[in-house]
């Protein structure tokens, strides 16, 4: 990036750092949530909340359904996503 670009490109400095922070929270959620160890801890919280009553029989199959898609189809990140500004930058580069 030249000195001229990067100076006029300087103001949205703010606004890449957080794009840059949000991908990489979205990038960790999705990490979280798809985690077969965390799956399947939810599993067990859920057949204890239906031992227990908390909820009904259909609400227990409409989430179990769920986490089971999760475990069959675990996630895999496809990389890094790349935001309008990543793609700026690297034409001025």
């Amino acid at each position: 990036m030249g000195i001229v670009s990067g100076l006029l490109l300087l103001p949205l400095a703010p606004v890449r750092g957080t794009a840059w922070i949000a991908d990489h929270l979205l990038q960790e959620a999705r990490r979280q949530t798809h985690d077969p160890r965390a799956v399947q801890a939810r599993l067990a919280a859920l057949n204890r909340a239906l031992d227990e009553g908390a909820i009904d029989e259909a609400a227990f199959e409409r989430e179990e359904e769920r986490l089971l898609t999760l475990l069959e189809r675990p996630y895999r990140p496809t990389g890094r996503t790349t935001t309008t500004m990543d793609r700026a930058q690297r034409r001025h580069v």
